[in-house]
Parts: C-alpha cells; sequence; structure tokens
C-alpha cells in the first residue's frame, strides 16, 4: 500500500482531503454521502444529459469535429452547470452533507469527466469509426454507473442496470432521432 513520508495510507490522506478536517470522526456512511453520492450524481448527470446533443450533432453532420466540439461544450457547460448548483444548494449541517464547496468541486469534475468519456473518440477524424467507439464507451459508463450504484448504495445489480439502461438509453435514442430529422 502506498504511504505518504508521514506514514498514513494515501487513501486515508485522501479520504480526508474530500471528508475534510472532521473526516477521522466520521464513518463509512458519511464518506458515501459527502463524497460517493455527489460523484455518482455527477458522472450520471455527465453521462447521460451529454448524450443527446452530441450523438444528434454526430449524426446530423457526420462530422468527427463537429461532434467533438458539441460534446466538449456539453461536458464544460454541465461540469459548470452541476458544480455550482451543488455548490449554492446548502451549507451542509442541515442535511449532514459535508462542504457545499468540496461537494460542488466533486460533482463539478465527474460531470464534466462522464460528458467527456464518450466525447473522446470523436477525435477521429474518421466518423464511422468514432461513433461506434462512442456508443461502446456510453455502455460501458453506464454499467460503471451500474456497479457504482449496486456496491455503494446496495441497489440489487439487475434493479440497478434496468434503471440506468433505461434513463441512458431514452436519452441515446433521443439524440439519435434528432440527429436523423
Amino acid at each position: 500500500m502506498s504511504t505518504t513520508k508521514q506514514g498514513k495510507p494515501l487513501l486515508r490522506r485522501l479520504r480526508g482531503f474530500l471528508l475534510g478536517s472532521e473526516h477521522h470522526l466520521l464513518d463509512d456512511n458519511a464518506f458515501v454521502l459527502r463524497v460517493v453520492q455527489p460523484g455518482l450524481a455527477g458522472l450520471m448527470d455527465g453521462s447521460v444529459s451529454t448524450l443527446a446533443p452530441i450523438f444528434a450533432a454526430a449524426v446530423a453532420t457526420q462530422s468527427s469535429h463537429t461532434a467533438w466540439v458539441v460534446g466538449m461544450a456539453a461536458a464544460i457547460g454541465a461540469g459548470i452547470s452541476m458544480g455550482f448548483a451543488e455548490a449554492l444548494s446548502d451549507d451542509g449541517e442541515l442535511t449532514g452533507r459535508g462542504s457545499p464547496l468540496r461537494r460542488g468541486i466533486i460533482i463539478g469534475i465527474m460531470t464534466f469527466c462522464g460528458g467527456f468519456l464518450h466525447t473522446l473518440p470523436f477525435l477521429i477524424e474518421d466518423y464511422h469509426l468514432a461513433l461506434p467507439l462512442a456508443c461502446i464507451l456510453v455502455g460501458c459508463e453506464l454499467i460503471s454507473i451500474s456497479l457504482i450504484r449496486h456496491h455503494f448504495f446496495k441497489i440489487s445489480l439487475s434493479r440497478s442496470s434496468l434503471q440506468v439502461m433505461l434513463g441512458g438509453g431514452l436519452v441515446f435514442a433521443a439524440g439519435l432521432l434528432l440527429g436523423q430529422s
């Protein structure tokens, strides 16, 4: 296990950074509430909310460059929006959710990552290669979200997969239909 110069395990230090100065007083539920939940919400939002604009642009223009620009704009915009929304939501005292700034940073970064990942294939100039690769990445993202929900929130894997795939599938289909219009 990696350790720092002070001898503390790296994961413990990371947990301390993410939870703040009171991290040693908090249990695993607090970690889930203050770190995992905003991170997962961001990943879900970024992965799903950017699908329609990216795939509509890709199908309508059949241009990898256009899909890349739209994808980056959607990922950056969604990350900033979700980060500010979370940071301005509550002070964390009443809900026990911890620092709003920390939650805003976590959710903003994860929202960006969720939209950015399936935008990456559009760096490939060949649209007919980039599109299927992007679709594969979307599937991997949705499976990852289902597994995280199953692990941390104890939702059955089948139920989690059905919920995530249904939501993602509807937005994905909307993007494809709008792109063909």
